[in-house]
């Protein structure tokens, strides 16, 4: 396999990078569906909050009034605000539908606000703040000025929510090229798996409770 022939999605990396054999069970193979746990039902329930306050101005529900300084700050920024906008591109470097079948990589945005020739990025996190990859925000600002050509410079950040802490970056689209570069060896390791149909395990403390893997010798472990 080429690495243009690859479908891939930053979340779908870091799950390869995490675990091969996992990525492997679940998105090759398709031996397992992901299910919801109190976690990620949580993680969408916030973010659909946050949309419909930023695009209809519905109110935060009460148990998310904690959140309403954030959502303040963000609504002060002057701009076009797209949420959970969905963007893709083809192998070319190219634009193309969320859902075009020759896409190459896509990723949704959770924030985007775009004034001029800037964009701010911004992407929420329930989780914890310990593990947070500013990466992600790298890939959305690339695909970014690919779908809006005269962003020049992007503002992006993470904000865990949990803790009240944001991971800012900021990007200039002079150095598009290179950024790209930056994905190339780990989209090299994926390619080279699926060329070699090779999928190591690589235990981890995520083994204990959070991989739906249960047919792994280490599912469950430590």
């Amino acid at each position: 396999m080429e690495l243009t022939e690859l479908k891939w999605s930053y979340s779908g990396l870091k799950q390869f990078l995490t675990c091969p054999k996992q990525y492997y069970e679940l998105k090759v193979a398709k031996n397992y569906t992901p299910q919801d746990t109190v976690q990620t039902l949580y993680g969408k329930e916030v973010h659909k909050a946050f949309e419909e306050h930023v695009v209809k101005g519905t109110p935060l529900p009460r148990n998310y009034h904690q959140y309403k300084p954030i959502m303040d700050v963000l609504l002060e920024i002057p701009g076009k605000r797209y949420t959970e906008y969905e963007m893709a591109m083809d192998k070319f470097m190219r634009p193309v539908g969320f859902h075009d079948k020759d896409y190459w990589v896509r990723g949704i945005a959770d924030l985007m606000i775009i004034a001029g020739n800037e964009a701010y990025i911004i992407d929420y996190k329930t989780g914890n703040p310990r593990y947070a990859d500013t990466k992600q925000l790298k890939l959305m600002a690339l695909m970014a000025h690919a779908h809006f050509p005269q962003i020049d410079y992007v503002r992006a950040g993470l904000i865990f929510t949990s803790k009240f802490k944001f991971f800012p970056e900021e990007y200039d689209m002079k150095d598009y090229s290179a950024l790209w570069e930056e994905f190339r060896p780990d989209l090299m390791r994926l390619t080279d798996s699926y060329t070699n149909d090779k999928w190591p395990t690589n235990p981890s403390g995520l083994c204990r409770k959070h991989c739906p893997v249960t047919t792994c010798t280490f599912h469950g472990g430590s």
